[in-house]
């Protein structure tokens, strides 16, 4: 069974002839909504108005006429991180692990294991060992946690199955990702802010991967989703000079 990142509450009911869809985005960033029915007036109507998003933490109420009752409605909905439309402010960010550690790098930019999607190109692979501390990269809100996955391998059929944490920098309006952690692995909750170098998991190998490291990933909304992006560290390091067998230290 797949596992959501983050829990929200969407309710509807038909009252008075009156279709009323209720949405609560629990997180402390944008939430984009989409929406479709198998009834084609309904999806005319939610045509006008979805995506649609949502501030941080509001509540969102739509209401549209119909004359069938709620158990003839079939809805589908589903949210995607972030609001494409806000500006990006990047600045240089910490290495994601303790202090006075040194890791190698063992997938770099456009790496041609699993860095070549748009999602995951400038992602970035450290040889963390399974139970080595995660530290957060920049201040911000954790606004998506997966623990309880328990296994991983080389096929892509576990490529949905790894435990990880995003968490939301709302300085930057850019989003940081911390994939394959160990089982139980998170050390917060969905909620938590957290301070830049603050311990917030345990490295694993859960999901699409033979070994344990830990998978970094920058991200900024775009229309479809999500994108990674390019990113420079504190330490001195620039992410794109990152290359296979390079050695950092924090």
């Amino acid at each position: 069974m797949k596992l959501a990142q983050w829990e929200q509450k969407i309710e509807y009911e038909v009252d008075n002839d009156s279709l009323k869809i209720k949405f609560n985005n629990p997180l402390h960033c944008p939430l984009r909504i989409s929406a479709k029915s198998s009834d084609s007036i309904i999806q005319e109507k939610l045509a006008k108005h979805f995506p649609v998003t949502m501030d941080a933490q509001k509540d969102t109420l739509f209401t549209y006429d119909t004359n069938k009752p709620k158990d003839e409605i079939s809805l589908k909905f589903w949210a995607t991180l972030g609001n494409p439309n806000d500006s990006i402010n990047k600045k240089d960010i910490q290495l994601p692990f303790k202090m006075d550690h040194k890791y190698s790098i063992i997938q770099g930019y456009n790496g041609r294991y699993s860095h070549m999607t748009n999602y995951a190109k400038y992602a970035l692979d450290f040889n963390l060992k399974e139970g080595d501390t995660i530290c957060a990269a920049a201040d911000g809100f954790v606004v998506g946690v997966i623990e309880d996955y328990t296994r991983g391998g080389s096929s892509k059929k576990w490529r949905d199955y790894a435990n990880y944490i995003t968490v939301f920098h709302p300085e930057m309006n850019l989003y940081t990702q911390y994939v394959h952690l160990m089982h139980k692995g998170s050390l917060v909750e969905v909620g938590a802010y957290l301070k830049s170098g603050q311990a917030i998991g345990r490295s694993g190998k859960t999901g699409y991967t033979n070994i344990e490291h830990l998978h970094f990933n920058v991200l900024k909304p775009n229309n479809s989703g999500m994108q990674s992006v390019q990113i420079d560290f504190e330490e001195g390091y620039r992410g794109i000079k990152l290359k296979k067998g390079d050695r950092v230290k924090k």
